[in-house]
């Protein structure tokens, strides 16, 4: 009887060590949709490629993903009040953003265009926006190429909170052009609304853009960033990259390695 009890209290004991021994990993994502990386679905659930690759991280981590969103602009300043434990939102690894938080080794990049109504003459030069308005999203760095390359030729540049507010404007003729990622900008281009626009160049600044995106994270957290370049490393090792990123994409979204 005394070890019946015994072996009950262990097999109880081990089953809360063990059953309970799976850490959720707070990831940061933007509040903003932003498909097909991330975005809500009619039940409130996040889904979309940067959701599976990021539970699939986890996962390669033995944790599982707690998604927290926050608004975009305030990302940053959020995971350093430790709302969270990294950044999973397309941030890009810039020199800049580096200097306030860490960064994993990139897990996709994709070139940043500028997108304008059909035969506008707009083709990404800075004289092709002499006059003209260009829209972007605050905080990001697309609106550090359009600041620095722009500035002095565009009429003026126009920011915004979420990425579908600059799209709406340049569809109802507000702005000239907007400047955005490649990918994300797809779904609009494909869309009844995006039909009156096309990419109309695409823009490279590696000291703007970065190697790519990776997961911010405090600069302290040394032991997560080399969990997280692991997790990034196993998945696209063992083919669970490739097979979630054949879902959304017919490209290599890892771009060059």
């Amino acid at each position: 009887m005394k070890t019946t009890l015994k072996l009950i209290i262990g097999g109880m004991l081990a089953a809360f060590l063990f059953g309970n021994s799976a850490y959720a990993l707070k990831v940061g994502v933007a509040a903003e949709p932003y498909p097909p990386f991330a975005e809500k679905n009619a039940s409130g659930e996040w889904q979309g490629w940067e959701i599976e690759i990021g539970n699939a991280m986890c996962a390669a981590m033995g944790e599982e993903c707690e998604w927290v969103e926050v608004a975009w602009d305030g990302i940053i300043p959020a995971l350093l009040a430790k709302k969270f434990d990294v950044i999973m939102s397309s941030m890009s690894i810039t020199e800049e953003r580096m200097k306030t938080i860490a960064f994993s080794d990139k897990y996709y990049d994709t070139p940043a265009v500028i997108v304008a109504n059909k035969g506008s003459g707009i083709d990404g030069t800075p004289d092709s926006v002499k006059g003209k308005i260009v829209g972007v999203q605050v905080s990001t760095t697309h609106e550090n190429y359009v600041t620095k390359h722009f500035a002095g030729t565009a009429d003026s540049i126009k920011t915004y909170s979420t990425f579908d507010e600059h799209n709406q404007d340049l569809v109802a003729g507000r702005i000239d052009a907007v400047v955005g990622d490649s990918l994300a900008m797809q779904p609009f281009l494909t869309s009844d609304a995006g039909q009156c626009c096309e990419v109309a160049g695409q823009l490279k600044d590696v000291a703007v853009f970065g190697p790519g995106v990776g997961g911010g994270m405090r600069q302290e957290d040394t032991e997560l960033k080399a969990n997280f370049n692991a997790a990034i490393a196993k998945i696209r090792a063992d083919g669970t990259y490739q097979s979630i990123s054949d879902k959304y994409f017919d490209f290599n979204i890892y771009g060059a390695e």
